[in-house]
């Protein structure tokens, strides 16, 4: 399959001021060389704790974000030359909090026809049978059009916002952690009604979240973030099966089972996320890795496919999978 986005060493570094003057003291390093590339139809999960820099990188593959260096290129065109217009029509976002992406002054009707009205698609009759056809493909009754998004559940609210994204027929959806603001059981639902949309829909998600358990439900692949980079890469299934670096396997046996006795032994990390003022020298993980080397603290380990020979690539920056002389 054909790469729909591609991203190149995308950096995005904030610059920090201090002092009495507000004069700049530095930068945060919030992305700091993230190379990755989502096939067309395909689902690409990008995990990590808070703060390794996850929707930072969503607001540079919306175009929200001027990069330090690097570029995205959705379709094969830089984004930077797209049009705006444009490239809202192609590229649309899920919000992690339903109800402060949704206007509550606004009726559910008016919310979703909102990207219909600005970009100019059909009349008022084309408008009005355009969103009843999204709300219905939600899964809302039409009457939902006249309400409030207060008057709606946390789960409903999540469905209005993604009938809004899809109202422009995208071609890719950035869903940025959609369901961790709803109830387990909700949380179901809307990953069921993500995964149908995309079958039936032909979409293409890239899908962020912290939980490593929500993504192995609904993405292919999936990349692990740390501190701005992405340290493993592969099949959804393969890696939360058999992680390669240590930070994956931390994250996985942080997740709850229902059968204590078969998930990972429980590995702790001690120590705080560094600071992306100062990120450690060498492998960003290596100050709370339990398998550290000396070579970590020096040099940034790039990525080896840790793949059986001629499978789909497995990549993991991580010293400990280094060919051996």
């Amino acid at each position: 399959m054909s790469a729909l986005l591609e991203l190149f060493d995308v950096a995005r570094h904030y610059p920090v001021a201090g002092g009495l003057l507000g004069l700049t003291t530095g930068v945060a390093r919030a992305v700091d060389g993230v190379s990755l590339a989502v096939a067309k139809g395909e689902s690409l999960g990008l995990v990590g704790e808070s703060g390794c820099g996850k929707s930072t990188l969503a607001r540079c593959v919306m175009g929200l974000e001027p990069l330090a260096r690097g570029r995205v290129e959705f379709q094969g065109r830089n984004i930077a030359d797209w049009p705006e217009k444009d490239l809202r029509r192609q590229v649309q976002m899920v919000f992690q909090d339903p109800y402060s992406s949704l206007n509550p002054r606004m009726r559910i009707a008016d919310i979703v026809a909102e990207p219909l009205v600005i970009h100019r698609v059909g009349g008022v009759g084309g408008v009005a049978a355009r969103t009843a056809e999204l709300l219905r493909l939600v899964g809302l009754p039409e009457d939902f059009a006249a309400r409030y998004p207060h008057q709606l559940s946390g789960g409903q609210r999540q469905r209005v916002a993604v009938a809004r994204a899809l109202a422009l027929n995208p071609a890719l959806v950035v869903c940025d952690e959609p369901v961790s603001a709803l109830d387990v059981s909700i949380q179901a639902q809307v990953l069921l009604l993500l995964q149908d949309l995309r079958e039936r829909l032909g979409l293409t998600y890239l899908f962020i979240s912290h939980d490593l358990a929500v993504v192995g439900q609904v993405c292919d692949r999936i990349a692990v973030m740390y501190l701005g980079r992405v340290v493993e890469l592969g099949e959804a299934q393969e890696l939360i099966r058999e992680p390669k670096h240590p930070y994956t396997r931390a994250l996985l046996s942080a997740v709850p089972v229902p059968d204590p006795g078969r998930g990972l032994s429980r590995q702790e990390l001690h120590g705080e996320l560094p600071s992306p003022l100062n990120p450690p020298s060498g492998c960003p993980f290596h100050p709370r890795c339990p398998q550290v080397m000396e070579r970590c603290t020096r040099e940034f380990p790039p990525a080896f496919n840790t793949s059986a020979s001629g499978g789909a690539p497995r990549l993991a920056h991580c010293w400990l999978h280094a060919p051996q002389p």
